[in-house]
């Protein structure tokens, strides 16, 4: 909990109890999570909140102020300010964020690819001098580092931005262009070459994530200042396998 500020059950069980059979999968999370409700370290948001992901089942978890202050005592600085209730967006995008980390922690169990790194919002932050000294901020959801060979050395890496299609696709075009800014000052190239950076798009209607898709590789087309290269548009489904291609700019 102290990487994510929202977690549905179902997502914990996947990082923290995968090596359990599928009856205790069942169990065994709901109580210790039902316990740990109980002595005030985690609480669940509103069901108005949560929506269709909040059921019985798959309640969405948070850390609580005494949870926080445990990981201080713990020297673990927790994410997040003093608790607020989350409009249902802020939530789903946190949750959507989840979601990546968790299909990538899947893929390296399976050993579908080795997942050598990951840093999660504020931690995947870079932080750089703009036009007149200027303290800018590039702020991926996620950055992440894979290898589809475990005896090689050669690591990819990646940005990624998660899109749940609320934003309009001006947004997130000037969103590229941060990251070509921030990608001209050669601060990752240090290291090796730039991260590809993925724009997964999520939604239920299938056919609105393939205009908002067409629409954004259209965007990213027309403007000649971007390297167009540099960007892949994918949905969920695609993004392992794009991982586990092994590719690098």
């Amino acid at each position: 909990m102290a990487e994510h500020r929202f977690l549905t059950t179902t997502q914990l069980a996947d990082l923290l109890f995968a090596d359990l059979s599928p009856a205790s999968r069942q169990r065994i999370p709901q109580r210790v999570l039902a316990r740990l409700r109980r002595v005030g370290l985690l609480d669940t948001l509103p069901r108005r909140v949560g929506g269709v992901a909040a059921g019985s089942q798959d309640l969405i978890h948070y850390l609580t102020e005494a949870g926080k202050r445990l990981l201080v005592l713990g020297g673990k600085e927790p994410r997040g300010r003093s608790w607020h209730e989350p409009s249902a967006r802020f939530a789903g995008h946190h949750l959507a964020v989840a979601d990546v980390r968790v299909a990538l922690e899947l893929a390296h169990r399976a050993k579908t690819l080795e997942l050598v790194r990951y840093q999660i919002e504020q931690d995947a932050r870079r932080l750089y001098l703009g036009l007149g000294g200027a303290r800018l901020a590039l702020k991926p959801d996620l950055y992440v580092e894979t290898a589809t060979d475990p005896d090689g050395s050669y690591v990819d890496t990646w940005f990624v931005e998660v899109d749940l299609g609320s934003e309009s696709i001006p947004t997130l075009i000037g969103k590229c262009h941060d990251y070509e800014q921030y990608r001209r000052q050669g601060i990752e190239q240090q290291q090796g070459g730039f991260p590809w950076v993925l724009w997964l798009l999520l939604g239920k209607n299938t056919e609105r994530i393939e205009r908002r898709r067409t629409a954004l590789a259209k965007a990213l087309a027309a403007d000649k200042t971007l390297p167009a290269r540099l960007f892949q548009i994918i949905t969920p489904d695609q993004l392992i396998p794009t991982m586990t291609k092994g590719v690098a700019l």
